[in-house]
């Protein structure tokens, strides 16, 4: 398949523009916040990520064919399970969780979900995926068995990000996970920005737009955004103005 999803990053970052994600859990998909982004997804939304550490594999289609019947901008699968596959999204990041020390989630899963994802046609985009401890349990957490990089171990994010790059992922994300008490710190984030050369994601307690803009100073080049616009979908248009400015200065 034609790489769109990840050359459009490419092409961004290269022009310094910034870009922001939302990230749909299907399992509250019939919820108004819904309903809201998707009123408001013409306004400064590049991606939609749908995913969930728990949800069951219909719900997920059921997610994808609203948001197709809805909106124009690319569907990613941001997958909690090898299970997590499906022909109505545009891609998918195969998230390998090198923050971890669990092999399934290293190589494990995704040997079982080669075959398929194979046969799906959809782009894959090798993602090293980097827990932050952000001050609360999160599922992701919980589900994967691992411990999450403490917030002041700065160095150990630096060598894991550079060790993920030398292993060919393509991109790396940084997430304090759904709810996170602080986000991951911008010094965490120059630090890794210094040391690799891929994109560079971030979310997980992004709630206001100065930590969006703080995030993306640091040399984040794409957002994330969640749990804080399904309390608040207004919050939207503030946020997407931050990642615009952030990218014009």
């Amino acid at each position: 398949m034609n790489p769109k999803v990840y050359a459009s990053i490419e092409q961004s970052r290269a022009a310094g523009r910034k870009q922001l994600a939302v990230l749909i859990d299907p399992d509250r998909l019939r919820t108004q916040s819904v309903d809201a982004l998707i009123a408001l997804a013409e306004r400064g939304i590049d991606f939609f990520f749908i995913g969930g550490s728990l949800l069951m594999d219909e719900k997920m289609e059921e997610c994808l064919q609203l948001l197709r019947q809805n909106v124009r901008q690319p569907l990613v699968i941001f997958p909690g399970s090898p299970l997590q596959i499906s022909t109505r999204a545009d891609a998918i990041l195969l998230l390998s969780l090198i923050s971890g020390r669990n092999p399934d989630l290293l190589i494990g899963q995704h040997v079982i979900a080669a075959p398929y994802l194979k046969a799906s046609g959809l782009e894959i985009i090798p993602t090293g995926y980097m827990l932050i401890d952000g001050g609360v349990s999160t599922t992701a957490a919980y589900m994967s068995n691992t411990q999450p990089i403490p917030p002041e171990k700065i160095e150990i994010a630096v060598c894991t990000a550079m060790a993920g790059t030398m292993l060919g992922l393509k991109l790396l994300y940084l997430d304090a996970g759904s709810g996170a008490q602080r986000p991951v710190s911008a010094e965490m984030i120059q630090a890794v920005r210094r040391a690799v050369d891929v994109p560079l994601f971030t979310g997980g307690g992004i709630s206001t737009p100065e930590l969006a803009y703080t995030n993306l100073k640091a040399g984040a080049d794409l957002l994330v955004v969640g749990n804080a616009l399904e309390k608040d979908p207004g919050l939207l248009i503030e946020i997407a103005a931050a990642v615009r400015a952030a990218g014009n200065e």
